[in-house]
Order: C-alpha cells, then sequence, then structure tokens
C-alpha cells in the first residue's frame, strides 16, 4: 500500500468514526425525547396522498379517536398519511409525535405535532417509530411504507421485539400482497402458516383502539389469532 491508498483508508476510517458519533447522538434524542411514552400507536402510510384522499381522511380520523382513547400518535413526521395522522391527534389534544427524516424532496415536518424530532438515518428513525409502540396501523403506501410493515413483521417474526397488533388497512390495496404472501412464500415454504397472524387486514378502522385496549388486557401477547383477509369473506 503507497502513501497515497494509505492516507485514503486512513481518511475513510475517520470519517466512519465521526458517522458513528452522529449515529449515536441520534438513537440518544430519540431515547431521552420520548422515554416517556407509554402507551402507542404508530401510523405508516404514503406520504403522497392528499386532503382529498380517502385514506387520508381515514387516517386523520382514526389518530383523532386513537387520541380520544388515550394514545399517543406517532408518525415519520411528514405530508400525507403522516400530516394526516398527526393533524388527527393534535387537534383532538392528544400527543402527537413526529420522526422525521431529512429528504431533498420534502419540505419538513408537517405542523400538527407536539414532539418534533428529525434523524437522518433511515434505520435510526425505524427504531424509534417502533420501539415505543403498543401497535402499528398500515395505511396504503409506496416502497418506505412496504419496508416499515416488513421491519416491524420481520422484527416479531425473529422475536427481537414482543409481538404488538399489526394492522393492514383497506383490503382491495392490500390484496394482491395477501395473495402473493400465500401463493408463493407460504406455498414455497418461506414462511410458516402462523407468521400469517402477524398482522390482521381491515377496511373497519373504528373497531382498531378497542381491540388494542382488549389486546393488551387479555394478555394475550403472541399475535392476532383473528382471520386474514381470506377468512374475513
Amino acid at each position: 500500500m503507497d502513501a497515497t491508498e494509505k492516507q485514503y483508508v486512513l481518511n475513510t476510517l475517520a470519517g466512519d468514526s465521526w458517522r458513528l458519533f452522529r449515529i449515536m447522538g441520534e438513537f440518544v434524542q430519540g431515547f431521552e425525547e420520548l422515554a416517556d411514552v407509554k402507551k402507542a400507536v404508530t401510523i405508516f402510510g404514503s406520504a403522497r396522498f392528499t386532503p382529498e384522499d380517502e385514506n387520508f381522511q381515514k387516517a386523520e380520523a382514526l389518530a383523532a379517536n386513537l387520541a380520544n382513547c388515550g394514545f399517543t400518535v406517532i408518525t415519520g413526521g411528514g405530508p400525507g398519511v403522516m400530516e394526516a395522522a398527526n393533524k388527527g391527534a393534535y387537534e383532538a389534544k392528544g400527543r402527537s409525535v413526529g420522526i422525521s427524516i431529512d429528504l431533498p424532496f420534502e419540505t419538513g415536518p408537517n405542523p400538527y405535532q407536539t414532539d418534533v424530532l428529525m434523524m437522518r438515518y433511515f434505520f435510526v428513525r425505524k427504531v424509534m417509530l417502533l420501539k415505543y409502540s403498543t401497535a402499528v396501523v398500515v395505511f396504503p403506501g409506496g416502497f418506505g411504507t412496504l419496508d416499515e410493515f416488513f421491519e416491524a413483521i420481520t422484527l416479531i417474526q425473529t422475536k427481537k421485539i414482543e409481538p404488538v397488533p399489526i394492522y393492514l388497512v383497506d383490503k382491495s390495496y392490500w390484496q394482491g400482497l395477501i395473495d402473493w404472501v400465500k401463493d408463493t412464500l407460504l406455498a414455497r415454504g418461506a414462511i410458516s402458516e402462523s407468521n400469517l397472524q402477524l398482522f390482521k387486514v381491515v377496511d373497519d378502522i373504528d373497531c382498531i383502539p378497542d381491540e388494542i385496549d382488549e389486546y393488551y388486557k387479555s394478555e394475550k401477547h403472541g399475535g392476532f389469532a383473528v382471520p386474514t383477509l381470506d377468512d374475513d369473506e
């Protein structure tokens, strides 16, 4: 290794070391600011939906209902479904947490938040979005929403976190994904049939707050013992 190559390696190592401190700092900030969250629901969904979209309106209504039932609402802090959920909780006088990510094409945190956290790293943000949640609700969304959904069920499947209720909202939207999970993943042995009980697909959001409460009161924290999509029909 010549002097130029050695200097390149040293510069790379130094940059990675400082990056580690930034990552640690984000974790410390998140742990400190959210430590008092006791009963919370994280809501995921597309950043692209406008207030005229049905999913925006349903997320806002659900968040208001959750806030009225004493739940903190946590989102990714951006526009679309995230803004709708924060707005519903905020206007219901509940705690409305936004954990935003620094992206070049987003305008920053939405204005409906009692707690605002800014993150640089997606993986730190995902830890914070799930660590303090007693349930997860996933509205229709794109790649980011799919990533968050699969992260949550993977952590439960591998027993890295305690099971929590996970809802997919809008059966028609998720039908193709559920069919593929069953017809390909399950059929080929890539998952077990019990993994299909890690989440519930719903159209009716009004039942969600009461179901979450009942889930924890029953102390049956082993995943949903309820029908999935095809069994409802």
